[in-house]
C-alpha cells in the first residue's frame, strides 16, 4: 500500500510509491531459481511465439533477417534485462521502473517515464488485435473486406477489457498445453521444410501489400524481442545471481533467438522468394508447405496468442495510471476499483478507449510508434541506473551490472543506438499527415506540458495526505 505522495516541488528524497508491475504481464513468482528453472520461467515470459515476424524477411531478406534475429537479443534484450535486473533486485516494492527514475532523477523525470510508458502502452496495445485480424482473415477473407476487421479488432479490445473488470481469469500464457500449442506448428514446419528443398521456388503466393523496408525490419525485430524486462523481476529469487542471472539470460536468449530463426532458415530451403512475406503470411506458406491442417493450425495459434497477450497485458498496463493516482499524479478517479473484483475500472476503460483509436493504423505504423516511445522511456531508465550507481553507491544490490560504473554507463549505449534506427525509420513513415518522428515528438512534448498543467492545477498532487488507497487486485 502507498503512502501519499511527497509535494511535486520536492525533488529530492521522494517517498515510496504504489507498486506500478513492470511492462509486461505479472507472473507467479519462483523462490530461488537454479539455472535452468530460471531459463524456463524466462522463455514464457518473452516468447509469444513465432507470430508477427514475417515482416522482417520481407523487409531484409533472409539471410540479413537471420542475421537480424541473432544480433538483435544481444544488443536490445540483454543490456535491458541486465539493468532492470539489478534496479528491481535493489528497489523491489517502489514501483518499478516509474519509481526507479523518480528516486533517481526527482517528480519531473519520474512523470515523463510515467506518461512515456503509458503512451507507448497504446500503440503497442493495437499491436495485438491487428494481429489477430492478420491471421484470421487468412482463414476467413470475408474479415478483411469494408471495415470488418476493425470491427473484429475493437471486440477484442472489449471483450478483454470486460474480462479484466469482471476478474475472469483466462489460462495463463505460462501454461505448458499453450506452449505447444503455439509451437507446434512452427516445429511441423521446421520438419517438413528438408523434405521439400527448392521446392516452393516457383510457388505461387497471395500478392504483398507491405511495404517494410529493412529498417522497418529492424523494428519489428525489436518488438519481437520486448518483454524481457519482466523477466528481469524474479531477479531477487535467483540462487546466486550474481553468477545465475547472466547465464541465465545467455541461455534464455539464444534458445528464444532459435525459435525466430529456424522456421526462417527453413523455409529459406524450400526456395521461397522473400517477397512473398508479410504479417499474417505464415499461414498462407504453412498450407503451402504441409497443406491446410496446418495453415489451420498457424491460423489458430496466431489469434490464440494475440488475444492471449492482449489479455494478459490489460490488467498489467493498467496499473501504471492506478498507482500514478495512488501517489498524487493523477486525479483520484483512476484509481477507483471494481468493487468484487479489485480491477482498476476506470484507468481499464480510459485505455480501452486509446487503444481503440489506434487499430487503424496497421501493423508496421503501430510497431514504429511503439519502439520510438518505449525505446525513449528505455533510455531514462538506463540513466536511472547509472544515476543511483553515481548517487546511492552503497544501496543493496542482489544482481548487479558487471563492470562498476563504466559498465553501467555502458551497458546502454548498444540500446541507445539501436533507438536512432528507430528515430531514421520513424522520419519515413506517416501518421495522421505528418511523420511518425513529429507525431512521436508532439507526444514527448505533451508530457512537458501534462506535467506543468498538473503541477499549475495540484502542487502538492491530487491525492490528499490522509488518503490511503485500497490494494488493486
Amino acid at each position: 500500500m502507498a503512502t501519499a505522495s511527497a509535494p511535486r516541488h520536492q525533488i529530492e528524497n521522494p517517498q515510496p510509491l504504489a507498486a506500478v508491475p513492470n511492462k509486461a504481464p505479472n507472473r507467479k513468482r519462483f523462490v530461488r531459481l537454479t539455472l535452468w528453472p530460471l531459463v524456463a520461467a524466462t522463455f514464457f515470459m518473452v516468447s509469444g511465439g513465432t507470430y508477427g515476424t514475417e515482416d522482417i524477411v520481407h523487409g531484409a531478406g533472409y539471410g540479413r533477417a537471420i542475421l537480424i534475429l541473432l544480433l538483435t537479443p544481444l544488443l536490445w534484450s540483454l543490456p535491458t534485462a541486465f539493468m532492470i535486473g539489478e534496479l528491481s533486485s535493489a528497489l523491489p516494492h517502489e514501483g518499478g521502473y516509474y519509481a526507479w527514475v523518480r528516486r533517481a532523477m526527482g517528480n519531473f523525470w519520474g512523470f515523463q517515464e510515467a506518461w512515456l510508458s503509458l503512451v507507448a502502452s497504446i500503440f503497442d496495445m493495437a499491436i495485438y488485435p491487428t494481429l489477430f485480424v492478420a491471421y484470421l482473415t487468412r482463414m476467413f477473407p470475408w474479415f478483411s473486406v469494408n471495415n470488418r476487421g476493425w470491427w473484429v479488432a475493437l471486440a477484442v479490445v472489449i471483450a478483454c477489457a470486460v474480462l479484466n473488470i469482471a476478474g475472469v481469469k483466462v489460462v495463463s500464457l505460462t501454461s505448458l498445453w499453450l506452449f505447444f500449442a503455439l509451437t507446434a506448428p512452427f516445429v511441423a514446419i521446421v520438419v517438413l521444410a528438408p523434405f521439400k528443398i527448392g521446392a516452393l521456388a516457383n510457388a505461387v503466393t497471395k500478392p504483398t501489400t507491405s511495404a517494410v523496408d529493412i529498417l522497418g525490419g529492424l523494428l519489428i525485430c525489436m518488438w519481437n524481442y520486448m518483454g524481457w524486462d519482466n523477466a528481469s523481476t524474479i531477479a531477487t529469487e535467483v540462487e546466486k545471481p550474481q553468477r545465475t542471472y547472466p547465464r541465465a539470460m545467455l541461455v534464455a536468449v539464444c534458445i528464444v533467438a532459435l525459435t525466430y530463426v529456424l522456421p526462417f532458415a527453413a523455409m529459406w530451403m524450400t526456395g521461397l522468394t522473400s517477397t512473398a512475406w508479410e504479417t499474417g503470411s505464415w499461414a498462407d506458406i504453412a498450407g503451402l508447405l504441409g497443406g491446410p491442417l496446418l495453415r489451420v493450425g498457424v491460423v489458430l495459434g496466431g489469434v490464440i496468442s494475440a488475444f492471449g497477450m492482449f489479455n494478459a497485458l490489460v490488467m498489467s498496463y493498467s496499473r501504471l495510471p492506478l498507482a500514478m493516482a495512488q501517489d498524487g499524479m493523477l486525479p483520484g478517479i483512476f484509481g477507483r476499483l471494481q468493487r468484487k473484483s479489485r480491477a482498476p475500472w476506470v484507468a481499464i476503460v480510459a485505455l480501452a478507449m486509446g487503444w481503440a483509436m489506434c487499430l487503424g493504423l496497421g501493423f508496421a505504423r503501430l510497431v514504429t510508434i511503439d519502439i520510438l516511445l518505449y525505446g525513449t522511456s528505455l533510455v531514462l531508465e538506463f540513466v536511472a541506473l547509472a544515476v543511483l550507481r553515481f548517487r546511492e553507491p552503497d544501496l543493496p544490490r542482489p544482481f548487479r551490472v558487471p563492470g562498476g560504473l563504466f559498465g553501467a554507463i555502458a551497458i546502454g549505449i548498444p540500446p541507445a543506438l539501436l533507438l536512432g534506427f528507430a528515430v531514421t525509420r520513424s522520419e519515413h513513415e506517416y501518421i495522421w499527415g505528418m511523420s511518425s518522428f513529429a507525431f512521436g515528438m508532439i507526444l514527448i512534448a505533451a508530457g512537458f506540458v501534462a506535467y506543468a498543467v498538473n503541477h499549475l492545477l495540484k502542487p502538492h498532487g491530487w491525492a490528499a495526505p490522509e488518503q490511503k488507497p485500497e490494494p488493486a487486485a
